[in-house]
């Protein structure tokens, strides 16, 4: 753990900044989970909304994103607490679920149609400063506030050398999961179910490949690229995980 003066000890632990690796494989072992997933439902799966400033992100997002990127949002949550609590627990014993909500609430912020445009910055890192901004000006503390602009600039930051943010890296397995069906057994069927059903997908799928290649036609240098030009919008629609669910609410 850093010894940042820029925080406590207890502040660097609380908002999720504990250093892993960026490889999730490294952290699986090779394995679909480290310890087996619980069942979670969406109705006994607490969320903060009791916290003013993840109430006001909240409705942030739902004015600005889209339904179907709002819903994704939500589905990261929970994917996420559920990864978090079952292949993360040393690290969920003190972690905020605060700064957890409002990484997932902002996380996709970087690619409504106006912020697309309104920056020639990757949707990822315009996203983070956009979330660093929004959350110092509600209150959020130094310590919570950058860790999730960094969780949000390194989302996509998927790769196999280096370290990476415990929030980093969940916020990586929630979304991917979501969007491409990666690491499948990680959560359990029956939180599947629930959260797609409480959250509907929504086309989501199609919805997102279209964003991909929207960004890089506007910007060829967007970090995304780095994920695969083809490789990574093509994945998206192919989410055989999902598959089934991708129709729903539509």
């Amino acid at each position: 753990m850093s010894s940042t003066p820029a925080a406590s000890a207890d502040d660097l632990v609380k908002h999720g900044w504990n250093a892993v690796p960026v490889d999730a494989n490294a952290i699986l072992k090779g394995k679909p989970y480290i310890n087996k997933p619980s069942v979670y439902s969406v109705k006994d799966t607490p969320f903060p909304s009791d916290d003013p400033i993840v109430a006001k992100v909240q409705e942030y997002a739902k004015d600005h994103l889209i339904e179907q990127t709002f819903n994704h949002s939500m589905r990261v949550y929970y994917w996420g607490y559920s990864i978090l609590k079952d292949q993360f627990p040393k690290e969920a014993a003190n972690f905020s679920l605060s700064t957890w909500a409002l990484t997932c609430l902002l996380h996709d912020i970087g690619t409504t149609h106006a912020n697309l445009r309104a920056t020639l910055l990757s949707f990822e890192f315009y996203g983070g400063i956009l979330a660093l901004n929004l959350t110092k000006e509600l209150g959020a503390p130094q310590a919570q506030a950058e860790a999730v602009a960094e969780a949000i600039i390194r989302h996509q930051d998927l790769g196999v050398v280096g370290k990476i943010t415990v929030l980093g890296q969940v916020v990586q397995l929630a979304t991917v999961y979501d969007n491409m069906g990666i690491n499948p057994q990680i959560v359990d069927p029956a939180t599947r179910e629930d959260v797609n059903r409480a959250f509907p997908r929504m086309g989501w799928s199609g919805c997102f490949a279209r964003t991909i290649r929207e960004e890089n036609g506007l910007k060829p240098w967007a970090h995304t690229t780095h994920l695969g030009e083809e490789d990574f919008p093509r994945g998206v629609e192919e989410n055989e995980l999902m598959r089934h669910y991708d129709g729903w609410g539509l």
